[in-house]
């Protein structure tokens, strides 16, 4: 089974953190996903930084500039991981832009990730038909779980497709707007959340965009399984390197 399989089915509230690899360091790849393991984070996203991120807010966005500028690109962090599944078991997601996954080309890098023990994809410029038609059983040969995004304004017959289309979480956006950490959530936001709540999708949704602190932790996931952290996370790298990760995590939950 799948690691990311396996960790849904705990029964607990779910932590997933983002953060862009070869940033702020460009090898502190290993060090960040190995502390942030050690600290109780359920879910790691190791961001391909890409150097036109549309739905990256400012944060992100300088995080995979500065990734860049350090030198990282796609074949760097293959190497990087290749021996991670010797000091961590913790689910791992790489998360970017199609574009990058097309150049390197897209079997050679899902056979890449199977290689280095990557579980799932986020790639949310991968429409749902494409990644059907086209993409669906490469993904599956590498035993890869693509996970698709919706939002406020996606419709409940696409939620529903894009559920029937799923084999591990949704990753539910809170908002129509770029990523970043914000204080809390408004009334739209909590219908949206009742709202995917009373659809009873098979698959668990986890929440991104928005979730910076204990209290926005806790309103995410009333109603879902888990919530992803970003923004707040790189800021806490920005000022603080790979030190004192364990006390970004506590603050959370």
């Amino acid at each position: 089974m799948n690691r990311i399989n396996k960790k849904l089915q705990e029964d607990k509230k779910l932590l997933s953190i983002y953060f862009t690899a070869g940033y702020p360091n460009l090898n502190d790849t290993v060090k960040i996903i190995q502390n942030l393991e050690e600290s109780g984070v359920d879910l790691i996203e190791v961001g391909l930084p890409f150097s036109d991120p549309l739905a990256d807010g400012p944060t992100i966005q300088e995080s995979s500039t500065t990734a860049l500028k350090n030198g990282m690109q796609t074949e760097l962090l293959f190497k990087q991981l290749k021996d991670i599944r010797n000091t961590v078991s913790i689910p791992l997601i790489i998360m970017g832009y199609f574009n990058p996954v097309l150049q390197y080309g897209v079997e050679a890098f899902c056979k890449k990730c199977q290689e280095v023990g990557i579980d799932g994809l986020i790639l949310p410029d991968l429409p749902l038909d494409v990644y059907q038609e086209e993409y669906e059983s490469i993904f599956k040969r590498y035993g890869l779980i693509n996970v698709f995004l919706i939002t406020p304004q996606t419709s409940d017959e696409r939620i529903q497709a894009i559920d029937k289309a799923s084999d591990g979480f949704i990753y539910m956006v809170s908002s129509a707007s770029t990523t970043g950490a914000k204080e809390g959530f408004g009334t739209e936001q909590k219908a949206y959340f009742d709202r995917l709540a009373a659809m009873q999708l098979k698959n668990p949704q986890i929440v991104g965009f928005g979730i910076s602190n204990s209290q926005t932790f806790e309103q995410a996931t009333a109603t879902t399984k888990g919530a992803i952290i970003g923004s707040a996370f790189i800021k806490h790298l920005t000022q603080n390197g790979t030190d004192k990760i364990a006390d970004f995590v506590k603050g959370i939950r």
